[in-house]
């Protein structure tokens, strides 16, 4: 599970391993390995709960977007525009994903047409991924209040790096890990190629994490600032 992160705090220095947060990826990470080592979950079941994070990701995303820089009075007007434009795009594409997995991967639980919301929650709990869903929900929750609100890391946090963020990691891990799936479908592989398919997963968001830590304080959010104190102000940049 990976928790998108924004510039490093200024004068923070990087403690590597030591790192809270970088625990707590690693954490969220071990819910869908214990679900394919102990509870017995296939392809599909590892399917909908990374969607549900995806989920997950969207909804702290908007939080986090809420929370940046609360300082900046000019930022909410922007905030009025990011927020509410990233909810319906990153919402109706978070759905066509939803749709392409439970279509393709789902099909052998009986159920056809076109799934609606309450299919996604049947499936869910037909699945039993409640309990999954529920700690990767609060392994996001921590790592907000920690990194991003205890941190400092929302006084400057950048709105349009947030809103590219996820899209950034849909696209790179989530074709990877379909691409697999179709594999292991292909070839009836057995559980351990689930568990290759976690693994490569986790060692996407560590390193995503720890390179997102490392980014430069300076960043499209101060320019962002800068253009809409200019037009306050009626100067020029």
């Amino acid at each position: 599970m990976e928790h998108p992160t924004n510039n490093i705090v200024e004068g923070k220095a990087d403690p590597g391993w030591a790192e809270p947060g970088l625990w707590i990826v690693i954490a969220g990470n071990l819910v869908p390995l214990a679900g394919v080592l102990f509870f017995g979950w296939e392809t599909f079941s590892l399917l909908l709960l990374y969607w549900c994070e995806n989920v997950l990701i969207g909804v702290f995303n908007v939080l986090r977007m809420l929370f940046a820089q609360p300082s900046e009075r000019v930022l909410w007007a922007a905030k009025a525009f990011f927020i509410p434009f990233f909810s319906v795009h990153y919402g109706l594409f978070t759905f066509v994903h939803g749709v392409f997995v439970v279509t393709l991967f789902g099909s052998k639980q009986g159920r056809s047409g076109f799934p609606g919301p309450a299919r996604f929650l049947e499936a869910i709990q037909e699945n039993h991924l409640v309990w999954a869903v529920l700690c990767i929900a609060g392994s996001y929750a921590a790592n907000f209040v920690w990194e991003y609100l205890r941190a400092g890391e929302y006084k400057q946090a950048s709105l349009p790096r947030l809103m590219i963020e996820p899209y950034a990691r849909i696209f790179v891990l989530h074709i990877t890990i379909l691409i697999g799936a179709f594999i292991m479908l292909a070839l009836k592989a057995p559980a351990i190629v689930l568990v290759l398919l976690v693994g490569l997963k986790m060692a996407f968001d560590v390193w995503r994490y720890q390179r997102d830590r490392l980014c430069s304080a300076d960043g499209p959010a101060d320019k962002l600032t800068q253009v809409l104190t200019s037009f306050r102000g009626g100067g020029s940049l």
